[in-house]
């Protein structure tokens, strides 16, 4: 029988912070980077990474504050300083241009990474995200973030949680996030593993934005944008406006998704990305 991919867990200091990324081989290959959302890591990816890593050499980072990444130790956590990370990461594995996917606050990096370093990016894949967030997803997103509770007995708690929150990806889709997601503490509750400074921000309603609409104008390498037919995070017009502003890009919206497309709908993203990232 096949054997199911596995990804290498590995470590990079990064400015002062080590970060996490799975590593799945097939290093000689076109690189292609993975982003993850806020609140999540990058074991997001690994059903579309399982799929794609017998032809790219897929990379999952876990950006700074996320995952088994270090936590930024002055709350440094705007667009530009995961930006800076990207970069120097990409710098140190001596990556050629990559095929980059961004997922919601992954895709806002990715947009501002591919601005600035032009060069360092084959294709670009934003998913479910622009420079304007609808609000009623930001305050969902919000909400999930500030009132989540700070421990679990159990994982299984915080899969009822999700539940209540989430309701667009399946059950396993859910038991996945949360078992790579939660760390157990030494007196035996379970934590989220992601930076509680980032909790605190949403509880105080405060938020590193930055304005992402010039970076938008700047990007003219193949881009393409998912949405969510069903997302409450990015508005029609504001994935169609962005379309406009970025030459020859294209547009697909997946139907029956939310705002997390790859867990919602794993086949049709996995179709979606893959005619994007093999056409010529």
């Amino acid at each position: 029988m096949p054997t199911t991919p596995a990804p290498q867990a590995q470590y990079l200091d990064v400015g002062g912070l080590r970060l996490h990324y799975l590593d799945w081989g097939n290093p000689t290959a076109q690189p292609m980077v993975l982003l993850h959302g806020f609140t999540g890591h990058a074991h997001t990816w690994d059903t579309f990474a399982a799929a794609m890593c017998e032809r790219f050499h897929v990379l999952a980072l876990d950006q700074r504050g996320h995952g088994d990444s270090d936590w930024a130790k002055d709350g440094a956590y705007t667009v530009h300083d995961h930006a800076a990370d990207l970069y120097a990461w990409h710098e140190q594995l001596g990556l050629g241009p990559v095929l980059l996917i961004g997922l919601s606050m992954g895709g806002r990096n990715a947009i501002a990474y591919t601005a600035q370093h032009p060069e360092k990016v084959k294709k670009l894949v934003i998913v479910d995200v622009g420079p304007d967030i609808d609000p009623r997803g930001a305050e969902r997103v919000r909400r999930m973030a500030a009132d989540a509770p700070e421990e679990f007995r159990t994982p299984e708690e915080a899969v009822k949680y999700l539940k209540q929150t989430m309701t667009h990806p399946s059950e396993a889709a859910l038991r996945h996030r949360v078992a790579h997601g939660l760390k157990q503490l030494p007196h035996g509750m379970y934590t989220w593993k992601y930076d509680k400074a980032l909790r605190e921000m949403r509880r105080q309603r405060i938020s590193p934005q930055v304005d992402l609409w010039p970076a938008v104008r700047q990007i003219t390498l193949p881009t393409l944008i998912l949405r969510g037919a069903d997302s409450d995070v990015f508005a029609l017009e504001t994935a169609q406006h962005m379309q406009a502003c970025i030459p020859g890009s294209q547009f697909v919206e997946i139907p029956r998704a939310g705002h997390s497309i790859p867990a919602d709908a794993p086949e049709a993203f996995e179709k979606a990305v893959r005619e994007f990232v093999t056409a010529p």
